[in-house]
């Protein structure tokens, strides 16, 4: 054989070779759903594999507004799944929020799948992130959730788009008629159910174990997983969960019953000239948003879930009490600086002086016990105090009493404080000229979790990293096993008397466990709560 032989038969086998390859990549990016075939992509060599944009319900438009998620319908050929489906009906509410989807629309029932397996045999524990934004804002394509880095820990991440605001959580007593379970509202969170059957049908095609799936959530996301512990169509659906600040116990998000979110939601319509069910899904979902913006601004009045007697057949504190809620290991915490002392003191000087004058104006005769929780011997005490107890009555004391409440299940908890306060924005100033250092603020944490640190333009510190990798592996080990422990972590004890209800503390500095240090203050809080006489302004 010559030597023009053997290169026109070396030509032919890498020309073979690389269509081999190319099959190969082609098939590990194809996967076969219920619904069709999808296709991915790779992440310029992260090892994850990124599936976006899939639909996991049929969208909820014309008659289906205001219905409980049906399947998605069955397509033919290959669907490519490499951009994120629109974000739902919503209005610009907050300012951190950023989104890398095609805009707002009703057809917007869309979920992503970040998986690291290159086959269906991996059986990956799975974790499906439900983001937060108060039910009225928000969406599955921000970049500090991308499931990318979470997913190197060896976990198959989903999220997901649910309706918001009147689109997911309006009530009509024409609704409850139609409805086969007599409910209205709450379809934001029917999405949600939704959504986790989807994963129990398809997620295995992933690579993910449909029988080792954690829900995840923050804020509202958090609230979300402490119904779908709650409900009845939660059931089955999740082994573990975690609650990133937030749930459906205290007064920030009160559950309203039926009949109540009814007759509001029966005003509305009343006063936007739609009073019947049939002008009210004529109206075009932009018309629709501005009216119930307007409503907003000029009542307070918000869309939010309900009692529904479906989804919710009551108060999830009840479902709780009674023992009825999903009896699952729990992770769950919150932030150092959930709240800020402006709210406390207002349009006052942050003063010793000024916070016991505001501590007997909202605690009357029990100012004192609250003095003694909430110290102020100082003007820098003072302001702190003021900062905790904005925090514990807006997202600390519900989060620990959904604690408490699965904690008496028996069922295995494990509670944390985020401490870890991200960098400023360079030469940042807040709206009064002061240093715009918040510490660990709200939704400060999401990014560790994702390891998307990056996804903001802030000056990360080597710290701040140590810190995303650590609450990182603690999230996935937790949903590989029910315990965040794990090689190389400092050791984190389950939270109940046994440990003096130790806390994992989550810092760059000392990350450790220790007793609770701020028992008395929620228990505080509790008995004032339990009495109906917990203040809110």
């Amino acid at each position: 054989m010559n030597r023009d032989s053997l290169t026109g038969w070396s030509v032919f086998f890498l020309l073979v070779a690389q269509v081999v390859f190319a099959a190969t990549a082609l098939a590990a990016d194809r996967v076969h759903t219920a619904a069709g075939d999808v296709e991915g992509q790779a992440n310029n060599g992260s090892g994850i594999r990124t599936f976006l944009g899939i639909p996991y319900a049929e969208p909820p438009v014309g008659p289906l507004r205001w219905k409980p998620p049906k399947a998605a319908p069955a397509w033919t050929g290959v669907r490519q799944a490499t951009e994120f489906g629109s974000r739902c009906m919503q209005d610009s509410v907050y300012s951190d929020m950023v989104f890398r989807d095609k805009g707002i629309s009703e057809d917007c029932l869309y979920l992503n799948v970040w998986t690291p397996a290159t086959s269906s045999s991996a059986h990956l524990p799975v974790m499906v992130w439900i983001y937060g934004g108060g039910f009225s804002a928000g969406a599955a394509s921000e970049p500090r959730q991308d499931g990318t880095n979470l997913a190197k820990k060896g976990v198959v991440v989903v999220s997901f788009n649910y309706r918001l605001g009147v689109f997911g959580f309006f009530s009509h007593p024409e609704l409850a008629k139609e409805s086969e379970h007599h409910a209205a509202g709450n379809y934001g969170l029917l999405d949600q159910a939704a959504a986790l059957q989807w994963v129990r049908t398809n997620i295995a095609a992933f690579g993910g174990d449909p029988h080792k799936v954690t829900i995840f959530g923050e804020s509202a996301g958090s609230f979300s997983v402490s119904a779908l512990m709650a409900s009845p169509l939660g059931r089955g659906l999740f082994q573990r969960a975690i609650g990133e600040s937030g749930a459906f116990f205290g007064d920030t998000l009160p559950l309203t019953p039926l009949a109540k979110s009814e007759d509001a939601d029966l005003k509305f319509a009343q006063s936007i000239g739609a009073p019947s069910l049939e002008a009210l899904r004529a109206k075009s979902a932009t018309d629709l948003l501005k009216a119930a913006a307007s409503a907003a601004r000029q009542t307070e009045d918000r869309f939010a879930p309900n009692i529904d007697g479906y989804f919710l057949p009551e108060d999830v504190s009840t479902i709780y009490a009674k023992g009825k809620q999903s009896h699952v290991p729990l992770l769950a915490g919150w932030n150092a600086d959930e709240g800020s002392y402006r709210s406390i003191f207002k349009n006052d000087a942050p003063t010793r002086e000024n916070f016991i004058a505001h501590a007997h104006t909202l605690f009357g005769d029990k100012a004192d016990e609250f003095l003694t929780l909430y110290p102020a011997k100082t003007d820098e005490e003072a302001k702190r105090s003021a900062q905790d107890l904005a925090g514990d009555r807006f997202i600390a004391y519900g989060t620990w009493k959904w604690i408490e409440m699965q904690r008496s299940t028996g069922s295995p908890v494990f509670r944390y404080r985020f401490e870890q306060a991200p960098p400023a924005a360079p030469n940042a100033k807040s709206a009064d000229g002061s240093d715009p250092e918040d510490g660990a603020y709200h939704s400060a944490e999401i990014e560790f979790v994702f390891g998307a640190l990056d996804s903001k333009n802030l000056p990360w510190r080597n710290e701040d990293r140590k810190v995303s990798d650590l609450m990182s592996s603690y999230w996935a080990n937790f949903a590989k096993s029910g315990d965040p422990n794990g090689p190389g972590l400092p050791q984190w004890p389950p939270y109940g008397p046994k440990r003096n209800y130790e806390v994992m503390h989550l810092n760059a500095t000392d990350p450790h466990a220790a007793p609770d240090q701020h028992r008395g203050r929620y228990q505080f809080l509790d008995t004032l709560h339990s009495h109906k006489q917990l203040p809110t302004e």
